[in-house]
């Protein structure tokens, strides 16, 4: 904890505060309403005495609200200059990307100091046009990391049992690459993660300190369906940055959706069915839009855009091919050992299914067309082991190495 992190404590206090009493007023409501007790104006809200209660608590929880963040907003500077040069720690990184994750969306909306910025970052630096790696340590070939849900770009680096396993190193040392990391808030929709990758790659890519002949783009999970939102806007807006991207690698991304996702919108579904349990789907709303996302894999704004993202509906995602004149390819993990028509639809790699992952779906015109040699599976791994797999690290070696004329 710092102390410039007291008003984004503070702000989850109020907000965590006016979420409880929101579901109490309706569990209240809920019983009375059987009783034939009338209610508020507004649905799900109590009426009479108990309605001025819940309606007083709401409005001295807004007031204390107001004043404790005006208060530390004032302050919000001066802590700042006080801890600008207090590097943060790795466990208070992890915890930050998991709240950004789970609830980053809400955050921004209350301008939280929590609230992750898009940043392209180098050696653990957020590159700008004044702070870009010295000429004589950065090469042309690009290396972009992109993390996944709830992650940092510290995840790319990890120990197992062959030791330290570092993709982006491996490739840098063995292949010549510069690799830069993206940090993201990934609790916002993953369209508007999309967009403004795009653009920060057109604005450093035109800044690096030599010129640009290879970008390579390696996304975990998540990450993968937002280079394909950027790769979608950047042909839209006519960028620049595509014309350097020669690979683009995705290790194990939902690209037709993740089933924990589905459940979770089940849920929310059975929760509202009845007037006693509808309060507590709010529990279940408190996801993030990046969350809901990953439900079918949406990466285009009219994926979700003007709908309920809680409101169970079929897939109706616009279809967004893989980018032409990119060489893409897939790496898919699974716990089992072998494939076979159940496990690959049920197992995957504990969070994405093998078909998810290889961009396969039932509907022919939504199947990602991979070249056959484009796409290898990890057995025996599980979602976040494609991190810390050698294996992985090899296949990513074969793949990207120049071919030798």
């Amino acid at each position: 904890m710092r102390a410039s992190d007291l008003r984004g404590v503070a702000q989850l206090a109020i907000h965590a505060t006016t979420g409880v009493t929101r579901i109490a007023e309706g569990v209240h409501r809920s019983v009375l309403g059987t009783l034939g007790v009338p209610g508020g104006k507004t649905p799900g809200q109590a009426g009479g005495i108990t309605g001025l209660v819940y309606r007083s608590v709401h409005g001295v929880t807004r007031l204390v609200g107001r004043g404790v963040d005006t208060a530390l907003g004032k302050l919000q500077p001066l802590f700042e200059r006080i801890e600008s040069d207090r590097p943060g720690t790795p466990e208070r990184e992890a915890v930050l990307a998991a709240l950004n994750g789970v609830m980053g969306d809400r955050l921004v909306a209350i301008d939280s100091p929590f609230a992750t910025p898009m940043t392209l970052r180098w050696r653990g630096e957020a590159l700008t046009p004044e702070a870009m790696p010295p000429r004589r340590e950065a090469t042309g070939r690009v290396l972009l990391l992109i993390h996944g849900l709830c992650m940092s770009e510290t995840k790319w680096r990890t120990r197992s049992e062959a030791g330290v396993v570092d993709h982006g190193e491996t490739l840098a040392s063995t292949l010549g690459y510069t690799p830069v990391h993206l940090r993201y808030n990934s609790g916002l929709h993953t369209s508007q993660n999309g967009r403004g990758l795009s653009t920060l790659l057109e604005q450093v890519l035109a800044d690096w300190p030599r010129p640009v002949e290879e970008l390579t783009i390696v996304a975990h999970s998540m990450g993968g369906l937002l280079a394909r939102s950027a790769c979608h806007y950047a042909g839209q807006e006519a960028m620049r940055w595509p014309q350097h991207l020669k690979h683009l690698v995705f290790l194990g991304t939902p690209h037709h959706g993740a089933p924990l996702e589905r459940a979770g919108n089940w849920v929310d579904a059975i929760l509202g069915s009845t007037p006693y349990t509808a309060p507590f789907a709010r529990l279940g709303q408190l996801r993030s839009a990046g969350i809901t996302d990953l439900r079918y894999g949406h990466v285009v704004d009219e994926d979700w855009h003007g709908h309920d993202r809680f409101h169970r509906k079929p897939d109706t995602r616009r279809v967004v091919p893989l980018p032409e004149g990119v060489a893409c390819y897939a790496v898919a993990a699974t716990t089992g050992t072998r494939r076979s028509a159940l496990a690959d639809r049920l197992i995957g790699d504990g969070l994405v299914p093998l078909h998810s992952a290889l961009g396969l779906h039932d509907d022919a015109r939504r199947t990602l067309r991979f070249a056959g040699a484009s796409h290898w599976i990890a057995y025996s791994t599980g979602h976040m082991g494609l991190l810390s797999s050698p294996r992985v690290t090899r296949q990513l070696l074969k793949w990207l190495t120049p071919a030798r004329a």
